[in-house]
């Protein structure tokens, strides 16, 4: 039983590491192709630049549409491309540039072959057709990718304005202080300042008081004073002489 169980785990970590093998030499693979790619785009848009300042006539015109649009379909792919991974929406104009690039890499196999025509007169004739659908193409394009473009920018602003007034609030309700009302002045221990007393409040005199007054004498008469013992005259004894 312990063999068994020994054995399915062998062949359980031989197929785990098949797999992973399999997946990182695809990963590998997958990266050299892309890489190469990449590399033989460059070589040849390269060289489509150059033939547009070497060449005259036809076969220039010829290399200057293919570099327009090549250009204006990869830089719409990879906006698309990395637009995609944010807005779900731009599916459906992803799956629309697809269909636009069936039309264009026919355009582009058409003018690649028509490079290696020796017949100047017949490319003069064929051009105009070549142009219109060039321009046609990579106004497409060009269309898709402005207007994905102002759709990011758009949510990008409505976001920023949004967050402009939460902040704004934030910034004034952190500022509270300078719209509360006046706080109560601080307690304090010192003895308050001792209230003015009152003046007196005066009464007008009844009627009786006023003929009481009338008839008391102004001045009082002058009675006896009373003798105080220190003032009485003591006797001056006589002369003995």
């Amino acid at each position: 039983m312990e063999l068994l169980i020994a054995l399915l785990l062998v062949v359980l970590f031989v197929a785990v590491g098949g797999y992973a093998a399999v997946k990182v030499v695809g990963a590998a693979k997958r990266s050299v192709d892309r890489t190469i790619h990449q590399a033989r785009r460059r070589v040849e848009d390269t060289t489509l630049k150059a033939k547009t300042y070497t060449q005259v006539g036809p076969a220039g015109e010829l290399a200057q549409l293919r570099l327009t649009l090549r250009t204006s379909m990869r830089v719409t792919q990879d906006a698309l491309q990395a637009g995609v991974a944010e807005d779900e929406s731009l599916k459906e104009s992803l799956a629309l540039f697809e269909r636009l690039s069936v039309h264009g890499q026919e355009l582009d196999r058409e003018l690649k072959r028509l490079e290696a025509e020796p017949d100047r007169t017949q490319l003069t004739t064929v051009l105009p057709e070549l142009r219109r659908r060039t321009d046609q193409i990579t106004e497409s394009a060009d269309a898709l990718r402005w207007a994905a473009r102002e759709r990011a920018h758009r949510f990008a602003h409505d976001d920023l304005d949004t967050l402009s007034q939460q902040i704004g609030m934030e910034s004034d309700a952190l500022r509270h202080w300078t719209s509360a009302p006046a706080a109560d002045a601080p307690f304090s221990w010192s003895e308050p300042p001792a209230a003015p007393e009152p003046e007196p409040v005066r009464r007008e005199p009844r009627p009786e008081e006023q003929q009481q007054a009338s008839s008391r004498p102004a001045i009082a008469p002058t009675g006896p004073q009373p003798s105080r013992p220190w003032e009485k005259k003591q006797p001056r004894p006589e002369s003995t002489t």
